[in-house]
């Protein structure tokens, strides 16, 4: 199954760059209904897109703009957005003038392209790249192709709980998403299974090593510091601890058989690090089933896909 990827992802390749050389080059793209990618530069008043080209410009009328909106189901803004961004179209019509070249272009069949091959093939357990979008106190919401949305809810995003997806993603970053559930037209994606077992992230760590985390939970009986998205320890109560702060602790004790991680607080600071790189177990593939639990643990936490 040919993979559609997240627009952006296709602008700076080589076959990119032939086809948007000039006006012969692009009319072999039209002949072929090659799907390409330009910088979009402008939305008008009417809400067309204006592609930016070495030998012209490219519009997309606001109807070509996106699979819904000439239905009405899609908002405006899902144009507006792509202003000073990189999209994808099919070229439609190729016009030479006194003031230059003009190319019609279409995101919508792009879409509906992608949607076709690729998007509505999809089924639970595949492994895909994403690009994130925006996010929402609720989740966050990606593109897995060609600008087709889907969403990955908050408490999928990783095993240590976030109080927002801001806390582990930035909007413009390239991630990878497994699929929960495919309605066709509506894809549902989970994360956390891809950032390993509590044995894989447990084996980064040593007992008596002082190590760099987060705090994400301030509860009467204990500190929660996430070691990694899917490692988090317990630290005794102390006074003036927030969450969202940084911390060095120390390892006292790794547990497999209760899935614990027993910590001491060294200090507590305010966190002004960059979401930081996301290390993936998995990023490819497919998945039938994931078990997160030890096996010595009486706690099973498990995703069958």
């Amino acid at each position: 199954m040919k993979k559609y990827l997240p627009e952006g992802k296709i602008f700076n390749s080589n076959e990119n760059r032939y086809y948007l050389q000039n006006e012969r080059t692009i009319a072999e793209a039209m002949a072929h209904e090659i799907i390409l990618e330009g910088h979009a530069v402008l939305c008008d008043s009417e809400h067309n897109l204006i592609v930016e080209f070495p030998f012209g410009k490219g519009i997309i009328p606001r109807t070509e703009g996106a699979i819904g909106i000439k239905e009405g189901m899609t908002k405006d803004i899902a144009l507006l957005s792509r202003v000073n961004k990189t999209v994808c179209f099919k070229v439609l019509n190729i016009e030479t003038g006194v003031n230059g070249t003009v190319c019609t272009l279409s995101r919508r069949l792009a879409q509906e392209e992608c949607l076709e091959n690729y998007v509505s093939r999809l089924s639970s357990g595949d492994v895909i790249p994403a690009k994130v979008t925006h996010l929402e106190p609720f989740g966050c919401f990606v593109d897995i192709g060609c600008g087709l949305p889907s969403l990955i809810p908050i408490d999928a995003i990783s095993v240590s709980r976030i109080s927002h997806p801001n806390d582990r993603f930035f909007n413009g970053q390239d991630i990878y998403a497994v699929v929960k559930t495919n309605e066709g037209d509506r894809v549902c994606l989970s994360h956390k299974e891809l950032l390993g077992t509590w044995e894989e992230n447990a084996a980064l760590f040593s007992a008596g090593e002082t190590v760099g985390g987060i705090v994400r939970s301030v509860e009467s009986y204990g500190i929660f510091i996430e070691l990694t998205p899917n490692l988090a320890g317990l630290a005794e109560p102390r006074e003036n601890v927030f969450v969202g702060q940084a911390a060095s602790v120390y390892i006292k004790a790794l547990i497999p058989e209760k899935m614990k991680v027993k910590l001491i607080i060294v200090d507590v600071f305010e966190n002004s690090v960059f979401p930081s790189k996301i290390n993936y177990f998995i990023n490819s593939g497919k998945i039938d089933k994931w078990v997160y639990s030890t096996n010595q643990c009486e706690k099973n936490i498990i995703s069958e896909f």
